[in-house]
């Protein structure tokens, strides 16, 4: 770690703490009932992140779904298992995706043919689950090796990161249909009024799911208590921000009341909304506090070493495929915001260095 960043880490703030309200089920059937009416059940997933947490709403004479667990025959028998024996064949209602990522809408194909029930997502989550969640192309396309060049990458290390990323077995299978549901609408799911809550940033238009009577927020991955959600430019959308949408959905859960329970979609239940989004907005300043640092120490730097700046430990392709999308999504954050400034020469990589 250079200089510049570690008086940046050295001077960040000790995280407020939390408040927990249960000790999580295990992924394996078991549940806790968070609120009457209200399940809290986990899946588990062969891989760092171990779990997804996924909730059952009663919906009259039957359950809703919010999320499914990756697409995988472990994850099935689970869900036969969950209406089989725990709800003892009471039927499943419909089910909503929060939206299009594998280990949140992995199953959604398959749990609508075998309960014959309705999938509820936004139109941008279910686009992107039909059209992008899939291996990438073998050869990339010109222009996407383009942008990884432009990163500091050579095509040695752009071919096995996604080499990689070809060999992924979670990809899910499409579902086939859908009922779109839009931010600020408001869904009546047995006794609870539920209103949909944009997030953006993430992914293009992820839900999150309030109840304002009962105060409960079914928040997705837009405000998990520990890790913060990836927020990445890809070659889909090279100049995009989607930071600033990302902070932009933070702003908006804050106006939540801060009594609410966060129901998020890994890790533990808690209470403080607005604490976990001071913390989110605090992560991200200093992430540019270290770009801007390092800037200031060395004139001007690529992608590809900042982000060695911003992730000093990364242990797979996948991680420094996101890890890069997310330093690209700071710098045009940056670009935008406050004028950061980008150098691109033909055949080069992009530089970039402080303004002024």
């Amino acid at each position: 770690m250079d200089n510049a960043a570690a008086a940046v880490r050295a001077r960040a703030k000790p995280a407020t703490e939390l408040r927990y309200a249960f000790e999580p089920p295990k992924p394996d059937g078991s549940y806790v009932e968070v609120a009457p009416g209200l399940l809290w059940f986990r899946m588990p997933m062969p891989m760092t992140l171990d779990h997804i947490n996924v909730y059952l709403l009663r919906d009259g004479e039957g359950w809703a779904v919010v999320d499914t667990g990756l697409g995988i025959p472990k994850t099935h028998e689970l869900w036969e298992h969950i209406f089989g024996t725990v709800l003892a064949g009471q039927p499943m209602t419909r089910l909503i995706c929060t939206h299009c990522h594998y280990d949140h809408a992995g199953s959604a194909a398959w749990l609508q043919q075998r309960f014959d029930v309705p999938l509820l997502m936004t139109y941008g989550e279910y686009m992107m689950l039909r059209s992008l969640m899939a291996p990438p192309p073998d050869p990339l396309p010109v222009s996407h090796m383009d942008f990884y060049r432009r990163a500091g990458l050579n095509d040695e290390q752009i071919e096995r990161m996604f080499a990689a990323m070809r060999k992924d077995p979670f990809m899910p299978q499409p579902p086939v249909s859908y009922q779109r549901i839009r931010p600020g609408e408001v869904l009546r799911i047995g006794e609870r009024d539920w209103m949909v809550v944009l997030g953006e940033g993430h992914s293009p238009e992820h839900a999150c799911l309030y109840s304002e009577q009962d105060k409960i927020l079914i928040a997705g991955d837009q405000l998990l208590p520990r890790i913060t959600s990836n927020v990445m430019v890809s070659p889909i959308e090279p100049e995009g921000d989607p930071l600033k949408h990302w902070i932009e959905s933070m702003h908006r859960l804050r106006t939540l009341d801060n009594a609410a329970l966060v129901l998020p979609s890994h890790q533990g239940v808690y209470y403080g909304v607005h604490e976990r989004v001071d913390q989110v907005l605090e992560h991200h300043e200093m992430q540019f506090e270290l770009l801007r640092s390092h800037l200031h120490e060395h004139g001007k730097a690529t992608a590809i070493e900042l982000m060695a700046v911003l992730f000093p430990r990364l242990r797979s392709a996948m991680d420094q495929l996101m890890a890069l999308g997310e330093t690209l999504a700071h710098l045009n954050f940056l670009r935008h915001a406050v004028g950061l400034r980008r150098e691109r020469a033909a055949g080069q990589p992009d530089y970039f260095s402080v303004a002024g």
